[in-house]
């Protein structure tokens, strides 16, 4: 029973002696398992970080790789500011004047045209007396400002319609027939401009649309050293040698200008702005496509902060605009007013005119009473009564072939004759006064 039980024992310890050994085993296999693990997850990161880094000096191929500070920056472009029209450069011992040339239709001249610009330009290179240099920029041709001034003219001119249109409706409530076809030959002039103006804003923006439009501008580089100044130039302050300089680099300018007339090239000096334009277009060439100077300038990002109209100043201006549109509207209503009110008085001079005709002939029938005939005086006032109710009705249309048939043949009558036509049938005893001349029309009708 002894020697079974030791021997149990002996196995017992035998196996937990194996078991430790196969876990001290599986504890030195792991570690193994990982560095190979680590050691390929680093070779391919070197590989990864290998071809990265190859991509980069592709990508970053002709860039500046270091660190840009203010001086490297200043360095790199190589001018120290813009000035009075002008580029300081080198510490303020060279000042730079541009002057941007429009160029002519060579092509399109004749020979004797040519020979005569070609002439121009040999005496131009021969009065020179100073260096210069010639500087051609392309850009893409960028319309929207040309765009926007054609759109506030086309509503200008649209304007100019409505007030038109205005107008004409006044004409013919007032019955104005030549103003009313001035007025609408006028509209008609001004609806062919509108027209025109719209298509070629509708053209204008379909070509600005097109990205491969390049313009070339042509520039002429005049330079000043203020060495060329002379004598001890510590004696002058800062704004004294720049104004100097300037003196001296716009009597260049001036000069190069003139000379290049006589080939028919005209030329004007740019000013700051315009230099900035430049200048950042030159070392901006994809940027400046995207983001313009002058849109950054209009914008203020130069500027600490951004300033807009004063509250006050925004209502007055809002106050105004109402103002304006309230004195126009008063003023169509009292037109409008006024030429109903002018309507009515005509119609009540009309009136008044009628009745003062028949009481002026009432009262020249009551004058010559004592010399017509009873009968005669009272249908002639009859007639008087008559032809004023014709006239109050409204006027009926002529029949034009019956105004053909028709004809008016005028008789003049003399004062004598009517006296004694009318006084025929009177008394002998009584006696005739003068009647006053007068027409009579009578009308006669062809069969």
């Amino acid at each position: 029973m002894d020697i079974i039980l030791v021997l149990q024992i002996m196995i017992g310890v035998i196996i937990f002696v194996m078991f430790l050994l196969a876990m001290f085993y599986l504890y030195l296999i792991r570690p193994k398992k990982k560095k190979v693990e680590d050691s390929s997850a680093i070779f391919y990161s070197e590989n990864e970080q290998k071809s990265k880094a190859e991509e980069k000096k592709i990508d970053n191929h002709g860039r500046f790789q270091g660190v840009l500070t203010q001086e490297s920056v200043f360095d790199f472009m190589e001018f120290d500011e813009i000035v009075d029209n002008m580029i300081v450069r080198k510490n303020k011992t060279q000042y730079v004047m541009i002057l941007q040339c429009n160029g002519v239709n060579y092509d399109l001249m004749s020979e004797q045209e040519k020979i005569a610009v070609e002439e121009g330009f040999v005496q131009f290179l021969n009065t020179l007396r100073f260096p210069i240099q010639l500087y051609v920029q392309s850009r893409t041709l960028n319309l929207k400002e040309i765009i926007s001034d054609y759109k506030e003219r086309v509503s200008n001119v649209n304007s100019d319609i409505e007030k038109i249109n205005v107008k004409l409706m006044q004409a013919k409530r007032n019955g104005n027939r030549e103003e009313q076809e001035m007025l609408e030959f006028e509209k008609r002039r001004k609806q062919n401009v509108l027209d025109y103006g719209m298509d070629i804003t509708d053209y204008v923006e379909r070509l600005n649309s097109n990205q491969n439009i390049l313009q070339q501008r042509t520039y002429v580089v005049v330079s000043y050293f203020i060495s060329e100044l002379g004598g001890n130039l510590e004696n002058y302050s800062k704004d004294e040698l720049d104004n100097m300089c300037f003196s001296e680099l716009y009597t260049r300018c001036q000069n190069v200008s003139s000379s290049l007339a006589s080939s028919q090239v005209t030329s004007r000096i740019l000013d700051s702005e315009e230099l900035a334009e430049l200048l950042y277009i030159a070392y901006n060439r994809d940027e400046s496509e995207i983001y313009q100077l002058t849109k950054a300038l209009d914008a203020q990002y130069d500027a600490l902060y951004s300033t807009s109209k004063d509250v006050l100043q925004k209502r007055q201006e809002k106050l105004d605009r109402e103002i304006n549109i309230e004195a126009i509207d008063l003023a169509t209503d009292s037109i409008l007013k006024a030429d109903k009110q002018k309507q009515i008085e005509d119609l009540e001079k009309e009136r008044l005119k009628t009745e003062r005709v028949k009481e002026k002939a009432n009262e020249l029938l009551d004058a010559y009473e004592d010399q017509l005939n009873a009968r005669v005086f009272e249908i002639a006032k009859q007639n008087v009564e008559k032809s004023s109710q014709k006239e109050e009705k409204p006027k009926t249309r002529i029949n034009p072939e019956l105004a053909k048939r028709t004809r008016v043949v005028q008789k003049t009558r003399t004062a004598p004759e009517m006296a004694k036509q009318q006084t025929m049938a009177r008394p002998e005893g009584r006696t005739q006064t003068a009647v006053p001349q007068r027409k009579v029309v009578k009308r006669v009708t062809e069969d």
